[in-house]
């Protein structure tokens, strides 16, 4: 058993050692993963992409959707109902597929880390038991941040009323009130990078060790602790390739006018399934990534000991075609 285990040292606890097994595992399981990427991520990516042309108030297929809605032409009241609605019912199936992708994908690298069998129903199972949780925690985390924007904006307008209350004339033009709204800006862009990369770890902790809520976060924080330095550059990583990659995309949506068949068009459909998949494959690695990240920072903090030997107790039977699918073990010397 041992002879068929890999092995990861501590050199390889870094951003690289992280990737490099994520695309391990998602090789091992090919085809299950295309399967979830299909089901869950690839209707984000083609959203994605397609929302901004949609969402416009002038354009045709909004104006075709809006008619088909409402089964007449629309007045100001409709148009001003309809406008709202169709951001909220997107908004709502951004977060639903997104919650279903990382419970899926999630459990599913778990499994793959261990060399477990990686079966498609079981990690469909585990968007029941996660969904509820994960929303619940969702919520939670982001009232806190919302708090914490609170906060700033009130500190801001305590500021501003105190000085208006000394009599002391603020010109908004000035180069000193640029750069107190510029220091104000960054210090909340600061705090809210640094509660995402404290809390980067919650949903694998959510799906993985069933824990939710503030407990999951203050696991999250617990976790990232010595691995900081990973997780924010994850974060710029996979933040900057999807922000970018989105709004490539995104920008060849309206300019189908130029395109000659519009919708239907070779050169539309070609564009768009391309930036699609390349999409689903960066949101496939960024969920993957954070569970193998959540594997090296148990191993950083000498949980994954008893795990591990629990799987070498287990019978396992390597065959031939088995290879990539072994247990890994990470070990920190």
């Amino acid at each position: 058993m041992s002879d068929a285990t890999s092995t990861t040292t501590h050199s390889s606890l870094n951003l690289c050692g992280v990737l490099s097994e994520t695309k391990r595992i998602i090789n091992a399981h090919s085809r299950h993963f295309l399967a979830l990427s299909v089901l869950f991520l690839l209707p984000l990516s083609f959203s994605i992409i397609v929302y901004p042309f949609l969402s416009l108030p002038t354009s045709i297929p909004y104006h075709s959707h809006q008619s088909l809605f409402f089964f007449s032409t629309p007045n100001p009241d409709d148009f001003q109902t309809s406008h709202l609605l169709f951001p909220i019912l997107y908004a709502l199936f951004l977060i639903l597929f997104s919650l279903f992708a990382t419970a899926s994908i999630t459990h599913s690298t778990f499994h793959g880390f261990y060399g477990r069998p990686v079966k498609f129903v079981s990690s469909l199972k585990s968007i029941f038991f996660s969904f509820f949780p994960l929303l619940a925690t969702l919520i939670i985390s982001q009232l806190i941040l919302g708090l914490i924007v609170f906060a700033f904006g009130g500190f801001t307008v305590l500021l501003y009323n105190g000085i208006a209350m000394l009599g002391v004339g603020i010109d908004y033009d000035s180069f000193f009130f640029t750069v107190l709204v510029f220091l104000i800006t960054a210090l909340i862009l600061l705090v809210l990078v640094y509660f995402q990369v404290e809390w980067y770890l919650v949903n694998v902790v959510v799906v993985v060790e069933s824990q939710w809520g503030l407990t999951a976060l203050r696991r999250s924080s617990y976790l990232v602790k010595g691995m900081r330095r990973v997780v924010f550059l994850m974060l710029l990583l996979f933040g900057i390739l999807l922000g970018i990659l989105s709004m490539v995309c995104s920008n060849l949506v309206p300019n189908l006018d130029e395109v000659s068949g519009g919708w239907v068009s070779w050169a539309f459909v070609f564009q768009t399934v391309v930036c699609a998949g390349f999409m689903t494959i960066l949101m496939l690695y960024s969920v993957a990534a954070n569970a193998v990240l959540f594997m090296y920072c148990k191993a950083l903090h000498g949980e994954l000991a008893f795990e591990i030997a629990e799987e070498f107790a287990r019978e396992y039977v390597s065959l031939p075609f088995d290879d990539g699918k072994v247990p890994h073990v990470v070990y920190v010397v």
